[in-house]
């Protein structure tokens, strides 16, 4: 689920293979079914308020909120489109799991540029990006924080601590510091890009398996799958 531009949550429904619209006033749901399996993963809106997602199926797709028109397209290499985000220019950007790659939508042809993640086969679980439009990737098989620079379209890489890591969610909060939820530490972990170190901090619940991370000035939020709670880091 995601906030739009509209002040609405939107919701990725896998189970209904369709895309959710919720009312905040009235609370109704609005209902935008796909054509085909898709097996529905994030979203995202672009700089026109055009929404975004990815189906791990195979699939990355638009929805124009105002007419409810939806396209989809196949993804290079098959399945795995994964975690999505959009620069602060409104380019989005998806990862691939199984692909091992992130790719830059043409938000108007709907065409893809792709690059591949710097360990092979490491997997590009989610993706975020900071104030500077570079792109943090969570490289699931291989274990390590990755970060992606458009301009000069360099990859930077960073294993995690610990002797199975398994870096799931990224977030970048308002003072461009990256966190991770990491499954094998059972714990979030702050990255700070300016001195290269990590700092875990590990859950309360045992197997918490937070699967996204958000957040708001001064906050930095996950919702813990395997716990049923919801965990808050406080920066300021």
């Amino acid at each position: 689920m995601i906030v739009g531009p509209d002040g609405a949550p939107w919701i990725t429904d896998g189970g209904l293979n369709a895309i959710l619209r919720v009312d905040p006033s009235t609370r109704q749901i609005r209902r935008i079914p796909l054509n085909g399996s898709s097996n529905l993963n994030t979203a995202t809106f672009d700089a026109a308020g055009r929404l975004w997602f990815t189906g791990q199926s195979g699939i990355y797709g638009r929805l124009d909120p105002a007419s409810g028109e939806i396209q989809t397209f196949p993804a290079p290499k098959g399945r795995g489109p994964y975690g999505i985000t959009t620069t602060p220019d409104g380019t989005p950007w998806f990862s691939s799991l199984a692909g091992s790659y992130i790719a830059r939508i043409d938000v108007e042809s709907g065409q893809l540029q792709t690059f591949d993640v710097p360990t092979d086969g490491g997997g590009a679980r989610r993706v975020w990006s900071d104030s500077a439009g570079r792109l943090w990737v969570t490289e699931w098989f291989a274990g390590k924080l990755a970060r992606f620079d458009p301009e000069t379209e360099q990859w930077s890489e960073w294993a995690l601590p610990g002797e199975d890591p398994q870096p799931y969610a990224v977030f970048v909060d308002d003072d461009d510091i990256v966190w991770v939820s990491d499954f094998g530490a059972n714990a979030l972990v702050r990255f700070d890009p300016a001195t290269e170190q990590f700092r875990q901090f590990p859950h309360e619940s045992s197997g918490a398996d937070v699967r996204q991370i958000l957040g708001r000035p001064g906050e930095v939020w996950g919702a813990e799958s395997g716990a049923s709670r919801l965990v808050v880091a406080r920066t300021g």
